[in-house]
C-alpha cells in the first residue's frame, strides 16, 4: 500500500484506498497471473500508479466484487 504520494511540489495523491497486484490477488484469493488475465479480459479495471506505472486496484471495487461472488455462491 502506498499512502500519500507526492507528484510534485504542489500536487499529492492519496493512494491509501488502492492495492498492489499482489495484495489484490491475496484479497481475492487468486494468483497474480489470474488477476492480470482478468484485466486483459476487462473483468477488472486497474489504475496506474502516477509515478511508477504499477497496476493498482481500488479496495472498494475489490470488496464489491467479493460480495457479488459470495452472493452467487
Amino acid at each position: 500500500m502506498f499512502g500519500i504520494v507526492m507528484i510534485n511540489e504542489t500536487k499529492t495523491l492519496n493512494l491509501a484506498g488502492y492495492l498492489t497486484v499482489g495484495d489484490a490477488a491475496m484479497t481475492l484469493g487468486v494468483s497474480k497471473s489470474t488477476l492480470r488475465n482478468w484485466d486483459k479480459e476487462g473483468k477488472l479495471k486497474p489504475y496506474r500508479h502516477p509515478v511508477n506505472g504499477y497496476r493498482l486496484y481500488n479496495r472498494q471495487e475489490l470488496d464489491d466484487l467479493l460480495k457479488q461472488i459470495k452472493h452467487i455462491q
